[in-house]
Parts: structure tokens; C-alpha cells; sequence
């Protein structure tokens, strides 16, 4: 571990997340972050594809599905992990869901109230093989309260947890449904890593897929670090990990950024879904982006800078043949 400059760490933290250019290839990217978050928040694209074309470029959006097909990657708790680091998450899997406060305690709850709804779906997925959530009944004993979010969804609850406990898995998908299995046909005889190793596992991946930390005012590195000059442009999605602790992105960056999703029309500042800009070592400024199917056209709502503005056209115009459209709107000076 090595102390850092300022301008040191956001050169390493950006070469970290393979932000640089480096990346030739979707695997290589989530192995090097570790794991890829699933969203389907789709204003723009669904996070993992944004995640992925920041690093990239243009690449091919099927190669994700792929790789889980082919089990090179796996999916768990809204996460792609790449498959070395299966035997720590199996044992986390085992421990689920951890700690005594009122949410484990209520899953417990309600899984214990529910054994033989439990039961009918682990008897279902060993007769049938894999399904989908539609194909299972609601057997229910007692509701999963409702949220808001998740009112009337026992199904899905149950799959979400069984599958978080390692007794089911994803194994597939048809269209934006998931396919679940029985756990131990889709993860083999892997052996789960002893508990006492597993946090120091994540630990480690974390530090080195983030470059560095702050610690006690210090910029901290991992040591692998590599602090050369950052020569590229792009753009992040909202929940990229290089800006997802915002706090540390304004340590770093002296970047003060928000998602204003869930703020009413009136009080947003920048906009609905805003991509901060990422120019060589620092975060320049940000754009409102909307995709318009039906005309084929990346729309620019707004473009917003912190000082001057740098060239963004490239990537702007890279981000929509990911998306297929063929045209980009640029909002009227």
C-alpha cells in the first residue's frame, strides 16, 4: 500500500475500472471489477450495458448472456460475478441472509412460515427442470407484505430468496424473465471458500478493482497501482462504480453528482437520467441523454459543464450505435 497524490489517485482510479481504453473484452471487464450490476433502468440502456460500453466502445450486447451461458460468469443478487469468484459467493450463499436486525429476521420469518411453499418450488425445478416465475403457483401460507414494490409477488419473493440462499439459480433468461434451476446443477461440485477467508477475498478485489481509498485524509493505492496520464473521453452510467460511493467521488473529483430520477420535473437541476462526462483524469461535466425509439433518434436534452467544454461527439455518437439509432439531436443553443 502506497500513499498517493490527489492527481495520482484519480489517474489510478480510472485506470482501475479499465476506464482507460484498456478493455478488449466484456469477461475481461467484469473480471476486473469484480462483479457488473444488473438494472433495468433503461432511459438510456440498462446499466450493465452502459457499464460495459464505457469501458469498451461499441461491442456486442449478446456477449453478456453468452458468457453466463457458458458459465464463465454468474448471476447473484442483482450482480455478475465472474466464475473464480463462485467459491467465495457460495459461501456467502450459505450465510444468507446474515445478522440478527429486522430484515434477516424477516425473511427468516417468512421462509420458515412458508416451508412447504418452499418445498413445491424445490420439487418443481427437480421434476421439470428449468422455469420461469410464471410457471410456478403462489402457495403462499402467508403473504410477503406488501411495499409497494412487491405487494401480491410471493412467487417472485421466494425465487429472490431461495436463489439468494444458494438453493436455486439463474441459469438463463427468456426475453427480460429470468430462468431458474436447482443450485447444484448450475454450480457443479464447486466447494464453497471457508467463511474466514471470504471477506479478506472481497476485500481485496475491491481495493484492487477501485485503485484506491481514502484513509484518514490519504490517498491510499493498492499495489498494482498505475498512475499514468488518462488520454480518453466517455461517458459513465448513473451507477458506475467509479462514481457509486458519492461521497468519495467528491473527494476525488470535486464532483458533486446526483441521480435525480425520483425528483419531481420542476426541481431537477441537469435532468432525468444524467451521464457525467469523464475527460482523461477528470469529470468535466454531464449530459441529459433520451433515446426516441420510434424516430431512431439519441436525443440530447441538456449538456451541462463545470468549466469549459471538451469534444464529446465521438463518444456520443459511439453511445447510439450501441443503441442502434442512427441519429443524434443536440439540444438548440
Amino acid at each position: 500500500m502506497t500513499e498517493v497524490t490527489p492527481l495520482q489517485a484519480r489517474r489510478i482510479a480510472i485506470r482501475a475500472q479499465m476506464l482507460d481504453g484498456s478493455a478488449t473484452s466484456v469477461l475481461e471487464v467484469v473480471r476486473r471489477l469484480g462483479s457488473l450490476q444488473l438494472d433495468p433502468t433503461a432511459r438510456v440502456a440498462p446499466t450493465q450495458f452502459l457499464v460495459l460500453w464505457s469501458r469498451l466502445g461499441f461491442y456486442d450486447r449478446e456477449d453478456l448472456a453468452r458468457l453466463l451461458a457458458e458459465r464463465e460468469l454468474y448471476e447473484w443478487v442483482a450482480f455478475v460475478y465472474p466464475k473464480e469468484a463462485l467459491p467465495a459467493l457460495l459461501s456467502r450463499m450459505q450465510r444468507w441472509p446474515t445478522g440478527d436486525t429486522a430484515w434477516p429476521r424477516r425473511i427468516r420469518e417468512w421462509l420458515n412460515a412458508n416451508a412447504a411453499f418452499k418445498r413445491y418450488v424445490l420439487r418443481e425445478l427437480d421434476r421439470n427442470g428449468p422455469q420461469l416465475s410464471r410457471q410456478f403457483e403462489d402457495r403462499a401460507r402467508v403473504p410477503w407484505p406488501s411495499s409497494g414494490w412487491t405487494g401480491n409477488r410471493n412467487v417472485g419473493q421466494m425465487l429472490q430468496f431461495l436463489s439468494a440462499r444458494g438453493e436455486i439459480a439463474t441459469v438463463g433468461r427468456d426475453g427480460n424473465q429470468r430462468l431458474w434451476d436447482l443450485a447444484h446443477r448450475w454450480y457443479g461440485d464447486t466447494e464453497p471458500l471457508p467463511p474466514d477467508e471470504v471477506d479478506a477475498y472481497f476485500a481485496e478485489q475491491r481495493l484492487r478493482a477501485l485503485g484506491v481509498e481514502l484513509r484518514n485524509g490519504r490517498w491510499i493505492a493498492h499495489r498494482d497501482a498505475d498512475d499514468r496520464p488518462v488520454r480518453r473521453t466517455t461517458l459513465l452510467s448513473p451507477f458506475d462504480r467509479l462514481i457509486h460511493d458519492r461521497k468519495r467521488t467528491e473527494a476525488l473529483f470535486d464532483f458533486h453528482y446526483r441521480i435525480e430520477i425520483y425528483v419531481p420535473k420542476a426541481e431537477r437541476r441537469y435532468g432525468y437520467y444524467v451521464l457525467p462526462v469523464l475527460h482523461r483524469d477528470r469529470l468535466v461535466g454531464r449530459i441529459d441523454p433520451e433515446v426516441d425509439r420510434t424516430r431512431g433518434v439519441l436525443r440530447i436534452n441538456a449538456v451541462h459543464w463545470e468549466d469549459g467544454p471538451v469534444e464529446i461527439e465521438r463518444p456520443v455518437r459511439s453511445l447510439a450505435r450501441l443503441l442502434g439509432v442512427r441519429e443524434v439531436e443536440w439540444p438548440q443553443a
